[in-house]
């Protein structure tokens, strides 16, 4: 994919307590640099169901605002592996996660999901914990 051309887009979610407490946080750049953040608050839940509510959150975005070529990094080695068909989706939670992951990640033309070390995503990290953060101060 040509970057010049391509929505960056970075996912992460947090749970505090795995299950507990748990966010999202997305942050889109546009070609022109344009930045958006999501981060919302989802209840309680698990890392990994965080993670993928975080990139079912991300997709859902794209394909409303018909964006075409998207390239997701995410921080999560099993969503990443999941997505690409590397791994088998063995829990029965994730499973529904996944199965509406893929139904919105068909919408999109052009689709990459990698795999990036934690600290290349703090931002999102950011963004999830924030939601937790404000959920429970307001």
């Amino acid at each position: 994919m040509s970057p010049e051309k391509t929505t960056e887009v970075y996912i992460d979610g947090a749970s505090r307590g795995n299950p507990g407490k748990s966010g999202i946080g997305v942050l889109v750049i546009r070609p022109d640099g344009t930045r958006e953040e999501i981060r919302e608050y989802i209840g309680s839940g698990t890392n990994n169901e965080a993670e993928y509510k975080a990139l079912i959150k991300a997709l859902g975005y794209l394909v409303a605002k018909d964006s075409s070529k998207v390239k997701i990094h995410t921080d999560s080695q099993l969503v990443a592996s999941q997505m690409n068909g590397l791994w088998k989706v063995k829990d029965s939670k994730l499973r529904i996660l996944h199965s509406e992951a893929k139904k919105l990640a068909s919408s999109l033309p052009a689709l990459e999901i990698e795999y990036i070390p934690r600290e290349n995503n703090a931002e999102a990290d950011s963004l999830a914990n924030q939601a937790i953060d404000r959920y429970f101060n307001d």
